[in-house]
């Protein structure tokens, strides 16, 4: 029987609906009002990696895009091993010390991913049965103007853990998490890594790409919706005060 529809997790296989489950997630995050009524958005930086535990001939293991408010900036793949911009922002920042940061940082998270994937088909499925392993890394301004970054993970496709940094707590999402229960939330060598980068390279990944992001406005003008919100006012900015990054 297949789960209720709010515990299905849509990231599946094919990019298009990558793009698809984050455009609607991090377009439609509104935190707050002006005085005028008018609604005010939080700008997100957003990373979905999915990784199978067996590929098919010719393809990649793992697929990343990264994403500011539903824009796709990055792609990477496990097979070409190579980060590609995506539009006029992934074309701003391939440039940057943050570039190469930044995919030394994903390549790390999908190998302890992928062992994690290992181990768990290894106890759970047969070698019939592929398993796969969706997932994103989103950080955005709260209310209070402070970054918060956030974890959610699914097996096959279907919804099972979700990860706050900010408290070290791991939540198991039922009926979708009832089999792969203690499998990520017990592991404190995973939880530490998901930390380190949820509140370390993260921050300073969000940013680079807002002082990108501005840029690339002034340059080329609003390119959604939300982008136009934000050059009229619209936006929560991060209070964020540490340097750049090395």
């Amino acid at each position: 029987m297949q789960p209720p529809a709010t515990t299905r997790f849509t990231l599946g296989l094919p990019v298009l609906l990558l793009v698809r489950w984050v455009t609607a997630a991090a377009a439609g995050s509104v935190v707050g009002a002006t005085s005028s009524g008018r609604e005010i958005h939080a700008l997100s930086l957003s990373y979905n990696f999915n990784i199978t535990s067996q590929a098919r001939p010719g393809q990649p293991w793992c697929e990343i895009q990264g994403l500011v408010d539903g824009n796709q900036f990055l792609s990477y793949d496990c097979r070409s091993k190579e980060v590609q911009p995506v539009g006029p922002l992934g074309m701003k920042l391939r440039d940057t010390a943050f570039w190469e940061r930044q995919k030394e940082i994903l390549e790390d998270l999908v190998e302890e991913l992928r062992k994690k994937l290992l181990d768990i088909r290894t106890g759970i499925f047969t070698k019939s049965h592929p398993l796969t392993l969706q997932g994103r890394l989103m950080y955005e301004c709260g209310p209070d103007r402070q970054p918060r970054g956030s974890w959610q993970f699914a097996f096959n496709e279907q919804i099972t853990h979700r990860f706050d940094p900010e408290i070290r707590k791991w939540t198991v999402v039922h009926p979708g998490g009832q089999q792969f229960q203690g499998t990520l939330d017990k592991d404190g060598e995973l939880t530490g890594f998901l930390m380190r980068i949820s509140n370390g390279d993260c921050k300073g990944w969000l940013q680079q790409v807002l002082e990108h992001w501005d840029e690339m406005l002034e340059k080329t003008g609003p390119v959604t919706a939300a982008a136009t919100d934000m050059a009229a006012g619209g936006y929560l900015r991060c209070g964020i005060t540490w340097g750049s990054i090395s």
